[in-house]
């Protein structure tokens, strides 16, 4: 679950150094010039915050591991049911032609197809699966870079690769009786388990190298509707083009844009929309000199409150006026 927050110091200032830059493990400097905090006096937290060149922050629920081990283990499932299918295949169809001519063939493919199965399994649905796997998907979590973006490939498979190294140490099975032969051996975890509880974005090894954090999806993620009262809201967003789709991310920015603005000065909501609503002026052919924060309002009204069904917005206050670039009579300013 992720949620957005303004961040309430000035955009000239570098936005929490400390918590939100570098790796996350340094300690944000206390008032008056003091000593940095140390990772033992910070409190105990499942949330990081990431803040966008905006300004705006967002915060993340972390996946802690009592979640990510069932989906672990899921996943473990799932990659040994894909290898074991395919050698039945590959068995049933080498067998079908000749298995003398193509045997040798066969278990070189079969090996070849474990390893890359072993290996790149979770890169390459982390990839393309927006960070997800089928343990993660079936448990509620993905993984992201720790600036909030998808995660690529090459992170990716930097974590995963980096995976058997979170698993050390390896217990041998032939400590639990006798009979077992000494070449057995499972995988504890330990370091993987020290390195999530001790770093502050509960990082494993692999995360830290390639700079990645699992969260809780934001898939359930939802804000109760603001009241909108200002009259010039439903017919500006009446000239919204019907065809701009708004993004998941922009949708969010704006339900907690609205939900924040009664806290923030008139000045720091223009400053915060102009950021935002630049790029859509051009896009939409407005006029530059229509208010950014009525625009924000206009595109919360347009997203999460019109109805498409219904009659457009009658004008009301705007009856005249248009908020696009070349027209005869400019929208008055709010």
């Amino acid at each position: 679950m992720s949620t957005a927050t303004t961040n309430p110091e000035s955009s000239s200032q570098s936005p929490r150094a400390g918590r939100n830059s570098g790796t996350g493990t340094g300690g944000v400097s206390k008032a008056g010039g003091g000593r940095a905090d140390s990772f033992w006096d910070r409190p105990l937290d499942t949330t990081t915050e990431v803040v966008t060149p905006e300004n705006i922050a967002f915060e993340y629920q972390l996946a802690g591991p009592f979640r990510r081990l069932p989906a672990y283990l899921i996943d473990v499932l799932v990659r040994y049911a894909i290898i074991f299918f395919l050698a039945i295949a590959l068995m049933f169809i080498v067998g079908m032609i000749a298995w003398g001519t193509l045997g040798a063939f066969a278990i070189g493919f079969g090996l070849v197809s474990y390893f890359l199965i072993s290996w790149f399994y979770g890169a390459g649905m982390e990839t393309y699966f927006n960070g997800r796997t089928v343990g993660k998907w079936s448990c509620g979590i993905r993984v992201i870079d720790v600036d909030g973006c998808p995660i690529t490939g090459r992170r990716a498979i930097i974590r995963n690769l980096l995976r058997i190294a979170d698993l050390a140490p390896l217990a041998a099975l032939s400590s639990l009786g006798e009979d077992v032969p000494p070449v057995f051996f499972i995988p504890t975890g330990m370091v993987g388990l020290v390195c999530v509880i001790c770093t502050s974005r509960m990082q494993r090894l692999g995360d830290i190298a390639a700079g990645t954090m699992v969260i809780i999806d934001e898939k359930t993620w939802r804000l109760p509707t603001a009241k909108v009262d200002d009259p010039r809201v439903a017919p500006l967003a009446s000239f919204i083009p019907g065809d701009y789709a708004i993004s998941r991310s922009m949708a969010r920015t704006l339900a907690v844009y609205v939900e924040r603005r009664h806290y923030l000065t008139p000045a720091r909501r223009l400053e915060i929309a102009r950021h935002l609503t630049l790029p859509l002026l051009d896009r939409f052919d407005f006029d530059p000199k229509v208010d950014a924060d009525l625009l924000m309002m206009a595109l919360y009204h347009k997203t999460f409150i019109a109805d498409p069904s219904q009659e457009p917005a009658d004008l009301g206050v705007l009856a005249g006026y248009s908020p696009l670039r070349n027209a005869a009579n400019p929208m008055p300013a709010g």
